[in-house]
C-alpha cells in the first residue's frame, strides 16, 4: 500500500513540477496577463482542469513558480537554510564567504533573472499579484544583508565600512537587472559576471584581496 502512494505521491509532485516550468515558460514569453490557464495546461500536457485543482489559481501558481525558482526546487527548505548559504557561515576568512555568496547567487540569479521584468510587470497591472507578498520585508534584501553581516565580522573584512553600507553595495551590484544587463544584453558567460562581481566587491570590503 505505501508503494502504491509512493508512486501516487511521486507523479502528483511530477505533474504539479510540469505545470510550474510550462507557467515559467509562458510567462516569460507572453506576459503574465496574456497567458490562461489553458495555455499553461496545453503546454504541460495535462487538464485545466488538473491546473484547478492543483493551484486554484492563476495568482497561487505564479508564487508557487516564483518559490522554486528561487530555491532551484520544490523542497521546503528556506535558502537561509539552504547548505551553499549556510557555507558562508562556516567560511574561514571574509573573501571565501564573499566568494561563496557570489558563487550561490550567480545559481540563483541564472534561474531568477529572467523572470523579474515578467514579475514586476504583473504586479504593476494586477493588485493580486502584490497581495501574495503583503508588506513583507524584501526576501533579496534579508539574504543579502544576513550574508554580508557574516562576511564583515570574519578576518579579512575591510573595517571601518558600516555593515547597513556594505549590504546595500553587495544588494545592488548582486540586482538580478545588473545581472541580465550583462550577461543577457552585453553578452557576459554567468563565468565573467561572477569573476567581475566578486573582484568589485572584494575591492571594497576586503583587505587582502586573492
Amino acid at each position: 500500500m505505501s508503494e502504491v502512494k509512493g508512486k501516487r505521491g511521486g507523479k502528483a509532485r511530477e505533474t504539479k513540477r510540469r505545470i510550474i516550468d510550462a507557467a515559467g515558460a509562458l510567462f516569460v514569453e507572453q506576459g503574465y496577463g496574456a497567458t490562461t490557464l489553458q495555455e499553461i495546461a496545453d503546454r504541460a500536457g495535462v487538464a485545466v482542469q488538473t491546473v484547478y485543482f492543483v493551484f486554484g489559481n492563476k495568482p497561487t501558481l505564479l508564487k508557487e513558480l516564483v518559490d522554486v525558482v528561487i530555491a532551484g526546487d520544490d523542497e521546503p527548505v528556506a535558502t537561509l537554510e539552504r547548505p551553499w548559504f549556510m557555507a558562508i557561515a562556516d567560511a574561514t576568512t571574509a573573501g571565501s564567504a564573499l566568494a561563496t555568496l557570489v558563487t550561490g547567487t550567480r545559481a540563483t540569479l541564472e534561474r531568477v533573472a529572467k523572470f523579474t521584468e515578467m514579475l514586476r510587470a504583473a504586479a504593476a497591472t494586477n493588485p493580486e499579484i502584490r497581495g501574495l507578498w503583503p508588506d513583507q520585508r524584501d526576501p533579496r534584501y534579508t539574504v543579502i544583508s544576513t550574508a554580508v553581516e557574516s562576511v564583515m565580522r570574519k578576518p579579512g573584512a575591510r573595517s571601518g565600512i558600516p555593515i547597513a553600507e556594505a549590504t546595500d553595495v553587495v544588494y545592488a551590484l548582486l540586482s538580478p537587472e545588473l545581472f541580465l544587463v550583462l550577461t543577457r544584453d552585453r553578452g557576459w558567460p554567468p563565468t565573467r559576471w561572477e569573476q567581475w562581481a566578486y573582484d568589485t566587491l572584494a575591492s571594497q570590503l576586503i583587505t587582502d584581496v586573492p
